[in-house]
């Protein structure tokens, strides 16, 4: 019998994955239920009639709420593509768009040392974290049940984005008080639980700012001390997560006072991602990018090119903006937005409401509890309900990110303010009712 006629694996024995039953006894996924909560809102329609004035404030998509990319970007981002051709592109994106991240967007100072290599592009922000986390698991420890931080009421999809490449994760302890927010101590306390749990390691921790879903802010000198802090706890990898960072009253973040914080060893070890989908209202376009260390890189491109390659569409769309300047491409998403802050946090001041907000991003976490009680709902999914299909507001049960968030709900104001300002009358009269 000749070799070719013998069954062969494609890698080397040694190379072979073992065989474990492991996905046979995950816990199954659920659905985000975050498309859904706007279809309560046919039900208020159905009983007050057709064009009854509903307010949609469980969205994050300022495209849909706010006038989006704007036809001057997507011109400019057809004649890009139109010049660039349809083609394959290289994994990690078109080397066009690396320069453009690179030399308009971040200005990165070359004396940092990274440049183009450190530059991947992704089909919006959760293709961009899978990836992260799946460069985490390889590059970390190079084994599955290990465990990423995020923190106590985190964004829905932090929970399960690393539970479906192989990595648990891990609620960091936190206070409503404070936020949820981590601190120095509980990033420790989480790497020594991990530890006593079958010595886990810890592949990564995601620090965002302005977060998502409390709207609280972190500054900079914050998120360096918190990075720091894991880093020498033994954390592998440490992920800022800044797509809302230009939606603010703030400048926005600046990479290179974060990166030059850490040492050139340490700065490998750091991912940050950044894209349009926030700020410009550009959740169809699908483009996020990762910066990262060299070997970061290299493994994502590796992997994409037997996945997903990003299509160029997307990142025209962001050369087109960072030609012009990104803060004056999505202004028509952040100057509404911002003006609709101090519409939200007024009327939840002189109204006595508890709430969470920074001076960024798009969401304010609002404390329900009281109304939850008095109309006998088990829990903040039961209020949501009520509030669409009764009232016409749709906001977003905090039980959808944790337990912990259960008595809050998230309201999103990426709304002109003139309609924030009638959603949260709209919101206020619907609990006053319960009472």
């Amino acid at each position: 019998m000749s070799a070719s006629d013998t069954p062969r694996f494609v890698v080397p024995e040694e190379n072979l994955i073992p065989v474990d039953p492991y996905p046979s006894h995950l816990y199954a996924i659920p659905p985000s239920r975050m498309f859904m909560i706007k279809l309560s809102l046919k039900k208020y329609r159905e009983q007050a009639g057709a064009d009854a004035p509903i307010y949609d404030a469980s969205q994050g998509d300022g495209g849909a709420s706010l006038p989006g990319v704007s036809a001057e970007i997507l011109d400019r981002a057809n004649e890009l593509h139109k010049e660039h051709g349809t083609g394959y592109d290289f994994p990690y994106g078109a080397d066009v768009f690396r320069r453009s991240v690179v030399e308009q967007y971040w200005q990165l100072d070359p004396a940092l040392g990274w440049g183009t290599a450190n530059v991947v592009a992704a089909v919006g922000g959760r293709d961009a974290l899978l990836k992260a986390y799946t460069a985490m698991i390889a590059l970390g420890s190079g084994r599955v049940g290990d465990v990423v931080i995020v923190s106590r009421v985190p964004w829905v999809s932090y929970n399960w984005g690393p539970y479906a490449v192989g990595a648990n994760v891990l609620l960091a302890p936190g206070e409503a008080d404070n936020a949820w927010r981590y601190t120095e101590d509980t990033i420790r306390a989480s790497v020594e639980f991990a530890q006593k749990q079958g010595g886990r390691q810890v592949l990564g921790i995601v620090i965002t700012s302005p977060d998502n879903p409390t709207g609280h802010t972190l500054s900079v000198g914050e998120q360096i001390a918190l990075g720091k802090c894991a880093l020498e706890a033994g954390v592998k990898f440490v992920l800022y997560d800044w797509i809302y960072h230009y939606v603010s009253e703030e400048p926005p973040i600046d990479a290179n006072a974060v990166l030059s914080a850490f040492t050139a060893e340490e700065r490998e070890r750091i991912m940050i991602l950044d894209g349009l989908t926030k700020c410009m209202g550009a959740s169809n376009v699908r483009n996020a990018h990762l910066l990262a260390g060299k070997d970061v890189i290299k493994f994502i491109s590796g992997r994409a090119s037997h996945g997903v390659i990003p299509p160029f569409h997307g990142q025209a769309v962001a050369m087109a903006a960072y030609e012009q300047g990104l803060k004056q491409a999505a202004a028509n998403i952040i100057e509404p937005t911002n003006a609709s802050r101090h519409v939200m946090r007024q009327f939840l001041s002189e109204h006595g409401y508890r709430f969470i907000m920074g001076n960024g991003g798009y969401y304010a976490f609002i404390y329900v509890k009281p109304w939850m009680e008095a109309g006998g709902y088990a829990d903040s999914f039961e209020l949501g309900e009520y509030l669409a299909a009764q009232h016409g507001i749709a906001v977003v049960p905090g039980r959808a990110f944790s337990e912990e968030g259960n008595d809050w709900v998230r309201f999103s104001y990426a709304l002109p303010p003139q309609k924030t300002a009638q959603a949260l009358e709209r919101f206020h009269q619907a609990l006053q009712a319960l009472q």
